[in-house]
This record gives C-alpha cells, structure tokens and sequence, in this order.
C-alpha cells in the first residue's frame, strides 16, 4: 500500500450512469429482438446495430478499467481493499464471454434473421445481461467507494477518453447519446463544453439529431 494520493480526489459515481446504460440496454433486449419482424430487415438491422454499438461500448469500458484504474487501486489501497478490487476485477472474463457470445448472436440474427435466431440472440443478451447485474452491483458496492478514496479527478477523467478513443463501433453518435440520457443537464453542459469546438459543432448540428432521430424510432 502507498500513501494515498493528494486531493483532488474523484467522484466515481459518474459511473453509475454508465452502468445504467447497460442495465437499460440489456433489460429491454428481449422486447426488441424477438418483437422485430424477421421479414422488416431495417428493424433487424437498427435492433441489431444498437446492440453491436452497446457491446462495443461496454468492451471498451472494461478494458478502461482494467488498463486505468484497477492497477492504481491494487497499488495504492490496503491489502484488504485490494482483494476486493482483484476479486470483482476478475469477474470480467466471465463478463467478455458472455459479451462475445452475445455479438456473435447478434450478427447472425442480422445476416440470418428468424425467429430461432432471435431465440438465441434475446438469450444470449438476457444470460449477458443477468451475470453483468451482478458484477455491476458488486463494483457499485464495493469498488467506487475504494476508487473514491486513491483515484485523482485528473486520472478518472482519463477513462472517458480511453472509451471514446478506443471505441470500435460505428455510431459514437449512439454512444454520445446514451450516455448523455443519464446525466444532469450540468454535467451534459460541463461535457459538451469540454469537447474540442469541431467537436461540439459536429455534436449539434448532426450527432445529437442522428442520436434522436434513431433512438425514437427504436424505442416506439
């Protein structure tokens, strides 16, 4: 154990709302996989293209932590809180197994869609979804609070920036939105206010309309 690092120190909650995306995503897949019609092959493809991006995002998110912040926390945190981090660290290979199963159902209900194989990909999210539950509460719990107490602002506002920089899906859009559904409106002004002026302007003018043009279509 070190000593712990000076203020300022993080406030992780902030990652609770992105837990939520997941919990919302995973929650709702039954009703939009097996309810999509497998002749409507634009509602395949948006259902399936949601998911795809979903997936990617949650990949990325625990490879941020496991790259960022669980090698801080086993450093600077007593034995104790280090077991504990290792241990809900570790659940993570279940949680990539179940993600690549899911992405592969995923795409063969796309090229493939019927509804066997809507059968298969609604489980193989809803299987994802039940193991991540647990894991995202068990961090809730037990991890944030110890990341609260060792884990600078500067160093927790890296984890944002390794997702967008290492996202692989093809709507960052879809990403930018969901993620925005969760926060306040100040922490969406302080976001957007943060992002590079290109950036922002591309935001405004097409990501925040491409992201609601596509989310009320899905949800209705």
């Amino acid at each position: 154990m070190t000593e712990p690092t000076t203020a300022p120190l993080a406030d992780p909650s902030d990652m609770i709302g992105m837990h939520r995306v997941f919990r919302i995503a995973f929650g709702s897949s039954v009703g939009y996989v097996e309810a999509a019609d497998p002749g409507d092959a634009g509602r395949v493809d948006a259902v399936g293209s949601y998911f795809d991006n979903v997936l990617r995002l949650l990949h990325v998110h625990h490879d941020g932590e496991d790259a960022l912040m669980t090698p801080r926390l086993v450093q600077r945190a007593s034995a104790d809180e280090v077991r504990e981090v290792e241990r809900v660290a570790a659940q993570h290979a279940d949680v990539v197994n179940a993600i690549e199963t899911a992405e592969e159902a995923i795409a063969t209900w796309r090229l493939a869609p019927s509804e066997d194989s809507a059968a298969v990909a609604s489980a193989a999210l809803s299987g994802l979804g039940e193991g991540l539950t647990a894991h995202l509460d068990d961090e809730e719990r037990t991890v944030l609070p110890i990341a609260a107490r060792y884990i600078t602002a500067p160093e927790w506002g890296e984890l944002p920036a390794h997702g967008m920089q290492n996202f692989t899906g093809d709507k960052i859009w879809l990403v930018l939105g969901l993620i925005q559904e969760q926060m306040t409106p100040e922490q969406v002004s302080i976001m957007e206010t943060h992002m590079p002026p290109p950036v922002a302007a591309w935001w405004t003018e097409q990501g925040r309309p491409m992201f609601t043009d596509f989310i009320t279509a899905l949800r209705a």
